[in-house]
């Protein structure tokens, strides 16, 4: 069986625990989402991303 590996969001540091040590925060996986091609949001992420890097200019 294998281990999950974490990051904290706050601090940036790695554990194998679902809470932060440091900051007794909550962690995320910091691995993307596994690709699907018959992925149904796909399109509406993309466009989110491509109006999101509009708004930054």
């Amino acid at each position: 069986m294998g281990q999950n590996i974490f990051r904290c969001r706050n601090c940036g540091r790695y554990t194998l625990e679902t809470v932060c040590q440091k900051c007794r925060l909550n962690t995320v996986r910091p691995q993307p989402a596994r690709f699907s091609p018959k992925d149904p949001y796909g399109k509406y992420r993309r466009l989110a991303r491509k109006e999101g890097d509009l708004c930054r200019k």
